[in-house]
């Protein structure tokens, strides 16, 4: 996983409420069996037409959002059905970061382990990110905080295992591994001075 820094991006803006994960990720594609090309894949149903061209009035085909790390969406983003492929997508594409006033919980805890940071804000701030949509936001999750274009701070709260696995740039399974001496350590001891032939 992707180790997560500190970053300054202008954003995509996105003002729609409830983005689904199936708009996200529609569910055909779920038969994909491999890791790669989801990023293209993301919000294919809004971004291209029936024959595959680009549809140039969507904000992904616009050539001003080519390389911008963070989306801006409206409220309650990422609902409907559980699904990884959500996060995958988005982070492929290029995002490290969306921000809105809220999340499905799923969708939040599928981002978190996938190095995708979401970002829960104020209404206040949320209005005022739209107000300069072309303006530069930088993210630094160490701090908690984002920083808007006119030096305006917001602390946003993150999940603090989730945040020690994203600052390390490892992944559960990554967590465990780097403490492989301690736990080793751990269970040689236990087994030790376990008496197994103790009633329960």
């Amino acid at each position: 996983m992707e180790q997560f820094v500190p970053f300054e991006s202008r954003m995509v803006v996105m003002s729609i409420d409830n983005i689904d994960t199936d708009q996200v990720i529609p569910a055909r594609f779920l038969k994909k069996t491999d890791m790669i090309g989801w990023g293209d894949l993301l919000f294919n149903d809004w971004r291209y037409e029936s024959d595959g061209t680009p549809k140039p009035d969507f904000i992904l085909n616009q050539e001003s959002s080519k390389g911008r790390k963070i989306l801006l969406a409206g409220d309650n983003f990422g609902c409907g059905s559980s699904r990884e492929h959500a996060p995958w997508a988005l982070t492929q594409y290029g995002f490290r970061a969306i921000i809105s006033t809220s999340f499905a919980d799923i969708f939040k805890s599928n981002a978190l382990k996938n190095s995708l940071l979401p970002i829960v804000v104020s209404p206040e701030i949320h209005k005022k990110l739209f107000s300069t949509p072309d303006s530069a936001v930088k993210v630094d999750l160490a701090s908690q905080t984002i920083t808007l274009a006119d030096g305006t701070t917001a602390e946003f709260a993150v999940d603090s295992f989730a945040k020690q696995c994203m600052l390390d740039g490892v992944d559960e399974l990554g967590f465990i591994l780097k403490n492989e001496a301690t736990i080793a350590a751990y269970e040689a001891s236990r087994f030790s001075t376990l008496n197994t032939l103790a009633g329960a």
